[in-house]
């Protein structure tokens, strides 16, 4: 009886790694009609759902081009996102994700433009590197699924969207605190504290915020009296953000004895830091065991509440680079359309106003006329014309082939011209 049970199980498993298996498809359609429209998307799910992905994208593309008026065109598009989506690997989540980006363009109204969306920004999420790696994926993921919550802040997809962009979140601030961390180390205080502001700042649900934060003033503190009022500044965020932080008591006592005011704990971020300590994520032992053999970053500790950072990080200057008399900061140049076509016409033009020198006149234009009017100065030599050079040589004339040569002297053309002619 227990060789029979392990056979019929080395069967299943044998079968479900065949791809006979079936797994359900998200999106069927209800309606029951034997249309060929209807029959050949019938087909198409039935082959996703059973691992034959070609053969059903086969089947969706006789579809589209056969039947462009069918009521099933928006779902077999999207039933072609989703057989690249389920196939995996780096060239199906590409062409998945290029199907959906199609969808959204073409359906931009549909309840599964959304859901398009999440799609694209699962992909990117699901291959995130380690915060130490290559943060490109994570920055993809992180731009994705804040253009689902903006483009459409009504779908159901909102919550879980703005949870992931906290993890992915959380693996970004994560790479900043390791940089900032390893120049608090070595001395660089200016490159630490700039590093560890930009990610306080921006990230402030970072769960390794106040250590940040513990670590920005005493940068500051290294760097001398002249960034006192930072240091307590930073002291201050401990308190005040992060009040069941073990580093509290420690800014409470430094800002005393820099005779910094201490200020009360802010009532969100209380119940914030309660919340994420009462609804904690375990992690089981196989996780635990082989999270150092897992690419994906570990974000177990990321907040569970608070809005995410919906702006990208943009570099800073540290606070010890001096800034010029007249600059009040760093600019961008812009450039703006002109609504009013006629202001070529009426304003004046800035070439007929030439700058006035210190002297009260405007300096002198030099064109080509007054180049050549202008006498040249009196030191000037001109240069003589240069001898153009022949290859060939010049054939004698008569004369010269009747004037005896001299080997003291060689004839030159003037004394041959005035030699006579001998008989």
């Amino acid at each position: 009886m227990v060789r029979f049970v392990l056979i019929l199980s080395v069967l299943a498993g044998l079968l479900s790694s065949c791809g006979i298996r079936r797994h359900k498809y998200e999106n069927p359609i209800a309606k029951d009609t034997k249309q060929p429209d209807k029959v050949l998307f019938d087909k198409a799910i039935n082959d996703i759902e059973h691992g034959r992905y070609e053969i059903a994208r086969i089947t969706l593309n006789t579809l589209i081009n056969t039947y462009d008026q069918s009521e099933f065109m928006a779902k077999a598009k999207l039933a072609i996102a989703d057989s690249w989506y389920r196939e995996g690997g780096i060239h199906g989540l590409a062409q998945a994700e290029a199907e959906y980006k199609d969808f959204i363009l073409f359906y931009p109204t549909m309840e599964e433009a959304a859901e398009s969306q999440e799609r694209i920004c699962q992909i990117h999420y699901k291959q995130m590197d380690k915060s130490d790696r290559d943060p490109t994926q994570t920055l993809r993921a992180e731009d994705e699924c804040r253009q689902l919550i903006v483009q459409f802040p009504n779908s159901k997809f909102v919550p879980d969207a703005q949870q992931m962009l906290r993890n992915i979140q959380e693996a970004l601030a994560d790479a900043e605190f390791r940089v900032g961390d390893f120049y608090h180390k070595r001395g660089a205080n200016p490159a630490a504290a700039n590093r560890l502001k930009g990610l306080v700042d921006q990230y402030p649900l970072y769960s390794r915020a106040d250590e940040a934060l513990w670590e920005l003033a005493d940068s500051y503190s290294r760097m001398g009296n002249r960034f006192r009022q930072q240091e307590g500044d930073a002291y201050a965020r401990i308190v005040k953000e992060y009040p069941l932080s073990d580093l509290a008591d420690s800014a409470k006592r430094r800002l005393k004895d820099l005779e910094f005011p201490v200020p009360e704990p802010d009532p969100d971020a209380l119940a914030r830091m309660k919340y994420d300590q009462e609804h904690p994520t375990k992690l089981g032992i196989l996780a635990r065991s082989t999270s150092i053999l897992r690419s994906a970053p570990d974000v177990s500790h990321a907040a569970k509440t608070g809005t995410p950072a919906m702006t990208a990080m943009r570099p800073t200057v540290p606070a010890s680079v001096p800034t010029s008399a007249g600059a009040t900061g760093i600019t961008d140049v812009t450039a703006t359309t002109i609504a009013d076509s006629t202001a070529l016409d009426t304003k004046p033009d800035a070439r007929q106003n030439p700058p006035v020198s210190a002297d009260g006149k405007a300096p002198a234009v030099q064109t080509a006329q007054n180049v050549q009017n202008d006498p040249p100065p009196s030191n000037y030599q001109a240069r003589p014309a240069k001898k153009k050079k022949t290859n060939k040589k010049a054939k004698p004339t008569p004369a010269e082939q009747a004037q005896p040569v001299s080997s003291a002297q060689p004839p030159t053309d003037s004394s041959a011209a005035q030699a006579p002619a001998s008989k």
